[in-house]
């Protein structure tokens, strides 16, 4: 019984988990929550406008721009495309509390 146990327990050490994912930094974690951070403000933004071909394409947009940056692992490149966001967002905002107004 005893054996069977350690031969159990090797077998299962040698062998990795499919369901774990690699370890990110601290950096590349903090950097990912900022990214999550900025598509929620995003999406909170285009909600507000009526539903239309605009806010569609709107978030068809948005959407696209953070599927095309997915597998960005460069820490100061995703720093750089979360402050390039950031300022997209800002003249977009603009154009959407027109069409909230308006």
């Amino acid at each position: 019984m005893r054996s069977s146990l350690t031969l159990l327990a090797s077998i299962t050490r040698s062998q990795s988990s499919k369901l774990r994912k690699p370890t990110v930094s601290l950096d590349h974690f903090i950097q990912r929550q900022r990214v999550i951070s900025l598509w929620r403000e995003i999406a909170r933004a285009l909600s507000k406008i009526p539903n239309s071909s605009t806010r569609d394409e709107l978030h068809n947009y948005a959407r696209h721009e953070f599927e095309r940056n997915r597998d960005v692992t460069d820490v100061q490149h995703i720093r750089y495309l979360i402050s390039t966001g950031k300022a997209e967002f800002e003249t977009m905002r603009r154009y959407i509390d027109e069409q909230v107004v308006g």
